[in-house]
């Protein structure tokens, strides 16, 4: 692994405003192993750290500046972004191409530039107080090429799909927060989102413009019982976005069969029951009932290595987050989240259950940090819960349990910190899914199973950092 990470900021006061420039760049190479067939581990072909594909791995790059500028009521920010990604990527192995193996190269280099800009009113009604807001923000995507190709030790075979594209993202929006009370707060907020896509395709039947818009309304309420204890409501609607190529695409890249297009823009619909608990000399406890449903799902696709958009879902669950002060410099934390998820329309060919969903995740730790310069340390742990990795919740994987250190010293700006990560060596999976593989000498038409990457082994890492 080579990488380069290097933030720079500068603040300053700008006509009675706050106002920062901030400049990062970040690039990156690597070598990793892409997940791997439990059969392969349990035959002895490779180690439990072992790949079955040494060329995967990519590059990747990324160049920002942005500024942002906060006058109290007034708040904008602008941003360039220049990205590239080169990656190598073998699922498979020799499932599709049982001559050269199933190593695919995808690549995305893009220019982004974008912004918002806000600005809050207050005022009073009948003795009661009215916060308002609208803003606006836009985004350009101009995607020089996104592309898929056929390789074999990083080597260009064929194309499979090479695209130009350019995305522009606008959004409108208000909030309206009504204070009828010293207990109540209600609020209401509308937004509108405006897609508009045009795909210039190695294929010209692929080609193409598509746009969507989508109106979504918020609202929420909150009562305060005490001064320490918050119940809460929010309803609303939202969306998530489809790959501009789904959106025009009308054959197969790869066998040329008719496709059917998807929708740019996808709805959401949800909401949440809470309450919050606050005492700073003791916890700080949080709770939520939460409700989501989806108009498509996106779900990940072993073989192509992207995600690909499915049917419909519902989840709900419950979030519980408390923060524990045994003293001034001692404490304890827990986050706890169930979740249920399953389709909501039917296939005959598929279940209800969603692929890669996670029933049960959980986080706790201990820290000691006193105040100003000194030692610090802490330690955490991590839990997943058993994946559901088929839509008929007939394979799973197992659970995966992380314990984290962390020792450091603080002194005069200086912050250095050492870290043991994984620290009983577990030999659990970080992800798992189900599909089918081919390695060599295997049946034509492949072998369904498990495919994981397992969590990195016990490691030192130590960090210094300067504060000025």
């Amino acid at each position: 692994v080579s990488k380069i990470n290097v933030v720079g900021r500068y603040l300053t006061k700008l006509n009675g405003g706050d106002f920062s420039l901030t400049m990062m760049a970040y690039d990156n190479s690597w070598n990793s192993a892409d997940q791997i067939p439990a059969r392969a581990v349990e035959s002895g072909l490779i180690d439990f750290y072992g790949s079955l594909d040494t060329d995967v791995g990519g590059e990747a790059s990324r160049y920002s500046i942005s500024t942002n500028y906060d006058a109290g009521n007034w708040q904008a920010n602008a941003y360039a972004i220049r990205s590239t990604m080169d990656l190598f990527s073998n699922f498979t192995y020799f499932l599709n191409d049982p001559i050269n193996g199933d190593e695919f190269e995808q690549v995305d280099e893009r220019t982004i530039w974008g912004g918002d800009i806000k600005r809050d009113w207050q005022m009073s009604l009948a003795g009661t107080q009215i916060n308002y807001s609208l803003g606006a923000d836009v985004r350009y995507d101009d995607i020089g090429a996104v592309g898929l190709y056929n390789t074999k030790a990083r080597e260009r075979l064929s194309t499979v799909r090479l695209d130009e594209v350019q995305e522009l993202s606008t959004g409108l929006f208000g909030k309206l927060e009504w204070l009828p009370a010293d207990q109540w707060r209600l609020n209401l907020g509308l937004r509108y989102d405006y897609f508009d896509v045009q795909v210039d395709s190695d294929n010209p039947l692929n080609s193409g413009d598509a746009s969507d818009g989508m109106l979504s309304l918020k609202a929420g309420a909150s009562y305060l019982v005490n001064d320490n204890l918050e119940l809460y409501m929010n309803a609303g609607q939202g969306l998530h976005s489809n790959d501009a190529r789904g959106a025009t695409i009308k054959v197969d890249p790869v066998t040329g069969d008719p496709v059917e297009k998807v929708d740019l823009l996808v709805r959401s619909n949800g909401g949440e029951f809470g309450v919050k608990y606050y005492d700073r000399d003791f916890i700080n406890f949080s709770a939520a009932l939460w409700y989501l449903e989806l108009d498509s799902e996106l779900l990940f696709v072993g073989d192509a290595g992207n995600t690909e958009p499915s049917r419909a879902s519902e989840r709900y669950g419950v979030e519980v987050t408390a923060y524990y002060w045994l003293n001034d410099d001692l404490s304890l934390d827990m986050e706890l989240a169930w979740t249920r998820a399953r389709f909501t329309e039917n296939e005959l060919d598929e279940g209800k259950y969603v692929d890669g969903a996670v029933p049960f995740v959980g986080s706790a730790g201990i820290t000691y940090r006193p105040d100003g310069d000194g030692w610090y340390t802490s330690v955490r742990l991590r839990y997943l819960g058993e994946r559901i990795l088929d839509s008929f919740d007939e394979h799973k994987a197992d659970d995966t349990t992380l314990v984290n250190l962390a020792l450091g010293y603080q002194l005069s700006g200086f912050d250095t910190k050492l870290e043991l990560l994984n620290i009983f060596d577990s030999k659990d999976h970080d992800i798992d899914y189900f599909y089918e593989s081919r390695l060599a000498g295997e049946p034509a038409e492949g072998v369904e199973d498990l495919h994981y990457h397992p969590v990195e082994p016990r490691m030192v890492r130590v960090s210094v950092s300067y504060r000025f």
